[in-house]
Order: C-alpha cells, then sequence, then structure tokens
C-alpha cells in the first residue's frame, strides 16, 4: 500500500466550510478547522504541524474572517490566501463552482464538474 504525501492544506473556520471545500477537491488535502477563533497556542500548533507544508487560507469575507485572515498574516506571512468572493459573504454559501473556481486558480486540482 502507497503512502500518499499530503504537501498542501487549508485552513478553514468551521466544518461546513471543510465540507464544502472536500466536495470540490480531487487530490488529498489536509483542511484544518479553526472553528472561528484562534488563540496563541491553537496558532503555534497549526503552524508547527505545517511547517514543510504549503498553507492555504480559505476564510470567510465578514468581520470574523477577516480577523482570522490578518492573524495569519501577521502570525504566519508564508501562508498564501484564497479570496472568495464577497458577495457570498461565508465559504459555507458560495456555490460549489465558486469554490472550485478559486480553488483551481490557486493551483489545485478540482472535480471538473464544478469548472
Amino acid at each position: 500500500m502507497a503512502i500518499i504525501e499530503i504537501n498542501k492544506v487549508i485552513i478553514v473556520e468551521g466544518k461546513t466550510d471543510k465540507v464544502q471545500v472536500e466536495n470540490v477537491l480531487n487530490e488529498p488535502i489536509e483542511i484544518i478547522c479553526t472553528n472561528g477563533t484562534l488563540s496563541v497556542t491553537k496558532l503555534d500548533e497549526i503552524i508547527d504541524s505545517t511547517f514543510h507544508q504549503d498553507v492555504f487560507v480559505l476564510v470567510d469575507a465578514d468581520e470574523a474572517g477577516n480577523k482570522l485572515r490578518k492573524q495569519f498574516k501577521r502570525e504566519f506571512p508564508e501562508a498564501q490566501h484564497i479570496y472568495i468572493d464577497k458577495v457570498y459573504r461565508e465559504v459555507a454559501a458560495a456555490p460549489l463552482q465558486h469554490i472550485a473556481a478559486v480553488l483551481f486558480r490557486a493551483n489545485f486540482k478540482v472535480k471538473r464538474q464544478y469548472l
């Protein structure tokens, strides 16, 4: 049995965001949920556990998401940021086709039916 090495990590806010992203991805990706808030300890754990991986931040286009994004930019500047259209406000509320498109532009493999 082959071991699959996962090189990419996507950080999202909640479980419904994670489900939306999982629905469109067509490659093995680790998805970490912050559950909306992020303590310094949890942030340090994420940074330590993703040391040799490409980290992407996909959070809501609302006040809480912007606050979380700013925290990641300050504490984890190596992370790359993916943005959903502000019209949808939440990753969980965005159409799967939109999520697939933003992930595809960030060089993720997505399921064809969503493009």
